[in-house]
């Protein structure tokens, strides 16, 4: 098991593996793991399959979390180590709950002979339990959806669902494909064969109606196309804090937003910074240093939208927040240093332990050495950015992991009017080094692109930077760990997916009704009579 969870870990991200392979992956290693759970004799063996293959899947595909916390938050190596185990220990409990659901709810229905329809309602129970799971890891105690299975598929022929399912439909199209090759496996009569192939082809019909889907386009083009400035200035993360080196990083954001564009190349209208390209509070940063920035503004023509935590005081009480800012050759000086910008936003989404502190563990942030831990929220939506006729959503780093909270700003608002055309995410993954993380994340962007039919622009410190379009290609991209700037032209989009229109709700709708099937029917023996279920099932 703790193989095979180490396998499936490799199926998040190009590298070693190559990006076609990677859904074939997910989905065999995730069948050989039902067929485990098909074949146990109890729901608590299934349950410790379960948590040792997450345990695996989890170590493996979140190992970089060692990086951040030993190399840049000064933790000891055993207990950095032990933090990446305890948190995969953590997420595998999800893993096992669905385990043990779905050998719960199919009882006999496992054993024995089994016509087409108990052999469909075993895999919907496993893909049922295996994305209602993945569901609960995403939302509760603010949520920690890495590593979805859904995230293997932004190619092949599951992504086109995307669009209509969202991450967590799309989740349970992969679990439901690993179930029926699971039962398939497994079969041991010709009845048995007979019906498994009927999920197997059900299964199959799934994937064609992927390719289907993906003639469908669900957006359309949006104003004029705008020429997008993407700035990856590669500052070791050793040195982003430092005070000794810090403005040499600023001056080297400035540089790379002040070149010329290329002969031939129109000049961009929008320059996009990471995440904390400042990374001190902006009344604490010299005027001399703004003037720099709106200077830059005024040669190049362009608005600079950037990364800055900011410092207001509102009614007499300090609020702090990781935010985005948006200046432009017009932005007075005065308002730069009070923070009171008239396009900001202010980051939702907080990372635990990284931006905000949990009740009860401010004695673990003491024993890390990481800056700006305890942030204020912004509101869920806020006014987008309108810039050169397009309305830009931007969100910052984790934030791009909730698909249900990115719809947001896809939607239209009565309050802030209509919603983005544009998305980008700004981030700084220097924490996690030149690791899986990197790709890991630019597979989790892609993902949002499909869902909301919208151009993603990533901008971050050390990779990946990229421009993904609305079928979540990548157009472009910077190789990571290089300075550099990516001017691509970007067009926007206007439409509603199904998931943009309503969410997650179909598919959680769906799994319900399934899980409440599979508990109706569980006391009932396919083929016989009624029969009553034992204790250990």
């Amino acid at each position: 098991m703790l193989l095979l969870g180490a396998v499936h870990a490799l199926s998040f991200a190009p590298g070693p593996l190559p990006s076609w392979c990677l859904p074939f992956v997910q989905i065999f290693a995730l069948a050989i793991l039902a067929a485990m759970v098909f074949g146990s004799s109890t729901p608590r063996r299934a349950a410790a399959a379960g948590f040792c293959f997450g345990l695996a899947d989890f170590s493996v595909g979140l190992y970089w979390l060692y990086i951040s916390m030993h190399s840049y938050g000064g933790l000891a190596a055993p207990l950095s180590a032990a933090g990446v185990l305890l948190l995969a220990a953590g997420l595998s409990l999800y893993t096992a709950l669905a385990a043990a659901a779905s050998r719960w709810l199919s009882g006999r229905h496992l054993h024995g002979r089994a016509d087409f329809r108990w052999q469909l309602l075993i895999a919907a129970v496993w893909a049922s339990t295996w994305a209602g799971a993945e569901w609960l890891r995403g939302t509760l105690f603010t949520g920690f959806p890495w590593l979805n299975i859904g995230y293997a598929h932004v190619e092949g022929v599951l992504a086109s669902w995307a669009p209509v399912v969202g991450v967590y439909g799309v989740a349970w199209l992969a679990a439901f494909a690993s179930g029926a090759i699971a039962l398939m496996a497994r079969s041991r009569n010709g009845a048995n064969d007979a019906s498994a192939a009927v999920a197997l082809a059900a299964a199959i019909i799934i994937g064609l109606a992927g390719i289907l889907l993906s003639h469908v386009v669900w957006f359309k083009q949006h104003g004029q196309p705008m020429i997008v400035r993407l700035v990856q200035g590669a500052v070791p993360q050793s040195e982003k804090f430092d005070p000794q080196l810090m403005h040499q990083g600023i001056e080297t954001y400035m540089r790379l937003a002040a070149l010329p564009p290329q002969p031939g190349d129109g000049g961009p209208d929008l320059i996009v910074l990471p995440e904390t390209v400042m990374p001190v509070f902006q009344d604490r940063i010299a005027p001399q240093v703004w003037e720099q920035w709106l200077d830059i503004a005024r040669t190049r023509g362009a608005d600079i939208l950037m990364g800055i935590p900011l410092h207001k005081n509102l009614d007499g009480r300090d609020r702090y927040t990781n935010s985005a800012i948006v200046i432009d050759r017009y932005t007075p000086l005065s308002t730069l240093g009070a923070g009171a910008l008239r396009m900001h936003y202010d980051k939702h989404h907080l990372v635990p332990f990284g931006e905000f502190v949990p009740a009860g563990f401010h004695w673990f942030i003491d024993m890390l050495q990481i800056p700006l831990g305890d942030f204020n929220r912004g509101a869920p939506r806020q006014p987008l950015f309108v810039i050169h006729g397009q309305n830009i959503a931007p969100d910052i780093c984790y934030e791009d992991l909730f698909g249900e909270e990115i719809i947001r700003s896809v939607r239209d608002s009565e309050l802030h009017g209509p919603g983005a055309n544009i998305l980008i995410n700004i981030s700084n993954l220097a924490w996690f080094g030149h690791s899986w993380a990197l790709r890991q994340h630019l597979q989790i962007a892609r993902m949002r692109a499909l869902e909301t039919a919208r151009p993603m622009l990533a901008a971050t410190n050390t990779g990946t930077t990229a421009a993904i379009a609305p079928d979540g290609s990548v157009g472009a991209a910077l190789p990571p760990l290089r300075k550099g700037v990516l001017d691509v032209e970007v067009q926007g989009t206007t439409g509603l997916t199904p998931y943009v229109r309503w969410g997650n709700a179909p598919v959680l709708i769906w799994i319900g009704l399934l899980l409440l099937l599979g508990l109706s029917l569980r006391k009932y023996q396919p083929g016989g009579p009624q029969s009553s279920v034992t204790e250990d099932e």
